[in-house]
């Protein structure tokens, strides 16, 4: 999902709020005007009425009921394909929901403090301010769509009449460009023809797709295992006409473009408002553990070096290069650890030490009982506090606080295609593969675990998950 879908959809909720709690304001102002108008409002009794700071109270608590009410109507969903016309109908009946739950809470608790006539006025006006909160929103949207900001990059996989419908269709939406399709018989449209299928890869990176819409029927079984795989691979969103393929994920989104039924592969839910929730997660997370294991850190950091000469972090390599991990998208950065061995003794595991290697079914390098490691090392590795570092790699939004494992970039160079799904998202300190009790794992089922987690992805089991890690850690685990 492009950020720039992310950053409109997010924004409309303060827009919302404020609209909302503005048309408030403006309600009490316009009650106390028409009172002079004794054919349109009786007068008022200030006897009864909330002083201004309880209005004003008020005002906030309706404001963000409307938001709720909003989000549990899908009127944040970050990505839209439904015209304005039919989000203004929505805002409508939304908004009506919304004054009667209202007015039904004060029908329960037997209290009206405010004139009826106010918030008659107060719906008219929140209806009119939050449309027109959204139309901005809407109008700058579409001049940078215009300006090609934004756009969604698409490719289609077939050519036929479908191919040719929803290109005529999807021309006409600002948020879509179309580069090209695939396809072995010459184009029955104008859209530019950039190859087979067996070239799909290099079409992905080079055009930069951001998504991919398959009409083409006569693929393989195996064929169509392959572009999902390589769309996962490469962070693109996968689409395709419902007599396609076997849908084999619980993640799916069945749209339609015109009267055209599509269903959307999701490769994880960890898109859209699932990855803000999880980075707001991160960033609180991260932040309390810093103050509050600060302690852990000075004390952890005084015992490195007495135990032995060397800096506290392992930051860099031997040969004095930055020590780097593998995150999202094969993105390299810059990692931290307390450093837990001799100085200078990282590229052993490569040499001396590549017979005593433990993990001998994938590309990882586990070295057991590992005579590198210092006294301290050993202590801090059993409780896995030489990964508290980590926690300012989660600050930086390189790592998660849940997540696969970040790999040495010497590693992921011998993943197959099928282990670099675990790049789709961010490395994690922790995962389901580090809380399954398993210290014998295999390289293929801690990526199968991974997967798992990426395709069922839930807020509450990335808790679920923290608080697993914890009973983990004070429990201990040798090498």
């Amino acid at each position: 999902m492009k950020r720039s879908e992310i950053a409109f959809g997010i924004i409309k909720i303060p827009v919302d709020f404020i609209m909302t709690f503005a048309a408030f304001i403006a309600a009490y102002e316009l009650r106390l005007i028409t009172e002079s108008f004794g054919w349109i409002a009786k007068p008022i009794d200030y006897s009864v009425l909330p002083t201004q700071i309880e209005y004003i109270y008020f005002s906030l608590s309706v404001a963000a009921a409307l938001v709720a009410v909003f989000a549990l109507g899908k009127m944040y969903n970050l990505k839209t394909t439904h015209k304005f016309s039919k989000e203004s109908k929505r805002v409508a009946t939304l908004c009506g929901i919304w004054i009667m739950l209202i007015i039904t809470y004060f029908f329960f608790t037997r209290t009206f403090p405010f004139s009826r006539l106010a918030i008659i006025y107060s719906w008219a006006l929140t209806f009119i301010l939050v449309i027109a909160g959204r139309a901005v929103i809407k109008l700058i949207q579409n001049g940078l769509l215009k300006a090609g900001i934004g756009k969604r990059r698409l490719l289609f996989i077939g050519n036929n009449s479908i191919t040719t419908e929803l290109a005529k269709l999807l021309e006409q939406d600002l948020s879509y460009k179309i580069i090209g399709l695939i396809g072995k018989t010459t184009p029955k449209t104008n859209i530019k023809n950039l190859g087979t299928i067996s070239q799909l890869e290099y079409i992905l990176k080079k055009q930069k797709i951001d998504e991919v819409i398959q009409t083409k029927s006569d693929t393989s079984e195996t064929q169509s295992e392959d572009i999902l795989e390589l769309c996962d691979l490469h962070h693109v969103n996968y689409r395709f006409t419902p007599d396609l393929v076997e849908v084999r994920r619980t993640n799916i989104e069945i749209e339609t473009l015109g009267s055209i039924p599509v269903i959307n592969l999701k490769p994880t839910p960890l898109d859209g408002w699932g990855k803000v929730l999880k980075r707001i997660m991160d960033i609180i997370g991260a932040t309390l553990g810093l103050i509050i294991l600060s302690p852990i850190f000075l004390i952890t950091a005084i015992a490195i070096k007495i135990d032995s000469k060397g800096p506290v972090f392992f930051a860099k390599l031997d040969d004095g290069s930055p020590v780097k991990r593998v995150g999202q998208h094969g993105n390299l950065f810059k990692f931290y650890k307390f450093r837990s061995m001799q100085p200078k003794t990282d590229s052993k595991r490569y040499s001396e030490l590549a017979e005593k290697n433990t993990r001998t079914d994938g590309p990882l390098v586990k070295i057991k009982h590992d005579p590198r490691v210092t006294k301290t090392g050993r202590f801090i590795r059993k409780y896995s506090i030489d990964e508290l570092p980590q926690l300012y790699n989660v600050l930086t939004g390189n790592m998660s606080l849940v997540g696969p494992r970040p790999h040495l970039p010497e590693e992921v160079a011998k993943y197959a295609n099928h282990h670099r799904f675990v790049l789709t998202i961010k490395p994690g300190l922790t995962g389901l593969p580090q809380t399954s009790g398993r210290s014998d794992m295999g390289f293929e089922e801690e990526v199968k675990l991974d997967r798992y987690y990426i395709e069922n992805w839930s807020l509450w089991r990335d808790i679920k998950l923290i608080f697993k890690t914890i009973e983990v850690i004070l429990k201990g685990h040798e090498e």
